[in-house]
C-alpha cells in the first residue's frame, strides 16, 4: 500500500491563540477546540489541518522540544489582489505579526507573508489581473 497525503499538524504553544488566529481565517474548528490538547479543522479534498499543544505532544513523546525557526508555511489562495491586501491588514489589526507586505511579486501574484501566535509563516496569494 502507497502512504497517502491525509493532514498538516502544527505544534503550538497556546492552543487558544492558534484556533482564533486559524478561525479569523476561515478554518473551521469545531467549538471547544481553544482548550483541546489536539484540535482539527476539515480541509478541501478531505485534507486536514492538526494542531497540537506542546503539552499534548509531550504526553507520548516525553523529550520533546519545540524547535526554533520556521522552515515551512501554509499558503492560502485569497480571491483576489484586493483579498490580500485585507486579509493581512485584518491579521495585522488583530496583533499579528507581518513578515512581507503585500506586494506584486514577479511571478505573477500579489503576495504577502504573516505569522501564526507560533511563528509558522502563512503565505496569502493572489493571480494578478492582467490586461489585454
Amino acid at each position: 500500500m502507497t502512504p497517502r497525503f491525509d493532514a498538516i499538524g502544527l505544534v503550538v504553544s497556546d492552543m487558544a491563540a492558534s484556533v482564533a488566529f486559524y478561525r479569523r481565517l476561515g478554518f473551521a474548528f469545531p467549538d471547544g477546540a481553544e482548550t483541546a490538547p489536539h484540535a482539527e479543522a476539515p480541509l478541501p479534498g478531505g485534507l486536514r489541518l492538526l494542531l497540537d499543544t506542546e503539552d499534548g505532544v509531550r504526553s507520548f513523546h516525553p523529550d520533546f522540544d519545540p524547535p526554533t525557526g520556521s522552515r515551512h508555511s501554509l499558503a492560502l489562495r485569497c480571491d483576489d489582489p484586493a483579498d490580500v491586501d485585507r486579509v493581512y491588514a485584518d491579521l495585522l489589526a488583530a496583533g499579528h505579526h507581518g513578515e512581507l507586505a503585500p506586494w506584486d511579486a514577479p511571478w505573477g501574484q500579489r503576495y504577502a507573508v504573516a505569522h501564526d501566535p507560533d511563528g509558522h509563516g502563512v503565505d496569502l496569494f493572489a493571480p494578478l489581473k492582467t490586461t489585454g
